[in-house]
């Protein structure tokens, strides 16, 4: 099940706020403060901390089965889409990775597989990291703007099967072009790093 995805952003306050207007809740904040890395997360909000020198690592929100988060960038760059796999469709792919020649990166919490289409794939088996029972929300449809073709050829071949949820158009810069998220508030709406997203059905 597709139900994440990534960016880095100077946008921080900005992409938290358009996602909290389109339902989603603040599960956590982590942070570089002072030298170490601290918790920022709610019930505290930004006008508790919005002067102080924070590189923040990670913000996470989530609405239902869909979970999207950020971290501070110079610039606006994509980094991940993440999947909710079993533990034998995991294992599965990291196999069917390795044969692709794609570099397999197994951590504690999450894999990462490093595509050559200027992404990474996150494999998440805990299902914890969504709020499922909450609502309806979930993602349809992500558009993925890539500089190589070939990508939806190379997702059938990693996961064994169609991946229809994911399409690719050509151009000079990777990034999501838009998604579709069943259970927004919104529809035609666009994040602030440039993520059209359309309420699905």
């Amino acid at each position: 099940m597709l139900f994440h995805y990534h960016f880095w952003t100077p946008y921080l306050e900005e992409t938290e706020k358009f996602y909290k207007d389109n339902g989603f809740r603040v599960s956590q904040r982590i942070g570089k403060y002072e030298g170490e890395f601290q918790t920022f997360n709610p019930p505290l909000s930004w006008n508790d901390f919005r002067d102080k020198n924070i590189l923040f690592r990670i913000i996470e929100t989530r609405k239902g089965a869909v979970n999207i988060t950020f971290g501070y960038g110079k610039k606006i760059r994509f980094d991940h889409i993440g999947f909710f796999v079993s533990l034998e469709e995991h294992n599965k792919i990291c196999e069917n990775a390795i044969t692709m020649k794609w570099l397999v990166k197994k951590g504690e919490k999450r894999t990462f597989i490093t595509t050559p289409y200027g992404f990474r794939i996150e494999l998440q088996i805990n299902a914890d990291v969504v709020d499922a029972a909450t609502d309806i929300a979930e993602i349809e449809e992500l558009t993925i703007v890539t500089k190589v073709r070939g990508l939806q050829n190379d997702l059938s071949t990693l996961f064994n099967t169609p991946v229809k949820n994911i399409s690719s158009i050509a151009g000079e810069e990777v990034t999501i072009k838009q998604g579709i998220i069943k259970g927004i508030l919104s529809t035609d709406v666009v994040d602030p790093n440039g993520v059209r997203i359309f309420n699905g059905v």
